[in-house]
């Protein structure tokens, strides 16, 4: 996009993966509805999902080549730092021209550049975090954030200093709407948008025998991008589909009776939305333990039974899933379609405090 587009316009950053870039959509989306004369752009990077989305979109955006620093290499991580600082003096000298209203952020490496020449220049900046553990960039810059938004909670004793709001984790347009109070009988296998080769190989491993038992089911398989072509040519039951990235997710999950899936922020915001019972499977090592954190959370909420993974992750799922499929009752209790009201809260923090300011 042109630089000049960036002029009296909400800047809206986050990405990486689809926890962090869904939950920026879905504010990009109210914002756009809310304010339908002031211009929304966005900012990621070229790496992240919304490398892949963005350009498919009608959304103004610029991409940025910037990576992560957690898990590199010394040499990978000086190749990050300096990647980070080059991207931060790009969009300072642009901003310097044409100065954006705001910039939210959701989190996520690409998000960093922004959040960083927000403050660096006095642009009032807020911060969505969707999990009980914040990551490490909201840590660092929440206390000079005019407002943190939480999805949860407990996030808030973890960010002394903070202007903190207990909002909830924004879900996009298509799950702000009524949804049937039961789905089919279709187990959908979710392992987020980047996928989960142990999901993968377990949900593999497990379908046939699965399947079998159950002749009235059928399973739709998300495995992501790079595990599509790692399980494309493998033998498969015929009621077993595989798709590397599904677009139209609020339709996905009102048709699946049952949802296997990992359990970050944004997927058990849109679980409880559109009231699917959930068997989640938290990322191991993830910051922080949050996705363990969040799946307690909706199992203490009687929405969903949690597995660890685990050596023999394919026979645990299998029981568990078994189990579920097997008592229509238990289904039911583990469905509540819930309103989400997190964009709502978000927008409204944002207006009342930029007029304050």
């Amino acid at each position: 996009m042109d630089e000049r587009g960036f002029e009296g316009s909400l800047v809206v950053t986050g990405g990486g993966t689809g926890g962090h870039y869904f939950p920026a959509v879905a504010l990009a989306e109210g914002a756009r509805a809310r304010w339908p004369d002031r211009p929304v752009a966005f900012v990621g990077a070229t790496r992240g999902i919304e490398g892949r989305l963005l350009p498919q979109s009608a959304w103004p955006h610029l991409l940025l080549d910037v990576e992560g620093f957690v898990g590199r290499s010394p040499w990978r991580a000086a190749r990050a730092a300096l990647k980070l600082a080059l991207a931060r003096g790009r969009l300072k000298a642009a901003w310097r021209r044409h100065r954006p209203w705001a910039v939210l952020g959701t989190g996520g490496y690409g998000s960093a550049p922004a959040l960083l020449a927000a403050r660096a220049l006095g642009i009032p900046y807020f911060l969505h975090e969707s999990n009980a553990q914040p990551g490490l960039l909201v840590k660092l810059l929440a206390p000079g954030a005019a407002g943190v938004w939480c999805g949860m909670d407990a996030v808030r004793a973890r960010l002394p200093g903070a202007r903190c709001v207990l909002a909830g984790t924004p879900v996009r347009s298509a799950f702000l709407r009524g949804f049937s109070p039961r789905g089919g009988p279709r187990l959908l296998v979710l392992g987020g948008s980047g996928g989960a080769r142990a999901l993968n190989a377990a949900v593999l491993e497990l379908a046939p025998a699965l399947l079998e038992r159950f002749p009235g089911w059928d399973l739709l398989h998300q495995t992501g991008p790079a595990g599509y072509q790692a399980l494309a040519g493998a033998p498969l039951h015929p009621r077993h589909r595989l798709a590397p990235f599904l677009e139209n997710m609020d339709r996905e999950l009102e048709a699946a009776g049952l949802v296997l899936t990992r359990s970050g922020a944004s997927t058990c915001a849109e679980l409880k939305a559109c009231g699917r019972p959930a068997l989640m499977v938290p990322m191991p090592g993830s910051a922080g333990n949050h996705q363990v954190m969040n799946a307690r959370a909706m199992v203490d909420e009687g929405r969903a039974l949690l597995v660890e993974q685990g050596p023999g992750l394919a026979g645990d799922l299998l029981e568990a899933a078994g189990r579920l499929m097997g008592d229509p009752g238990l289904l039911a209790a583990l469905s509540r379609p819930e309103p989400n009201r997190a964009v709502a809260a978000c927008l409204d923090d944002l207006e009342q405090a930029l007029a304050k300011a």
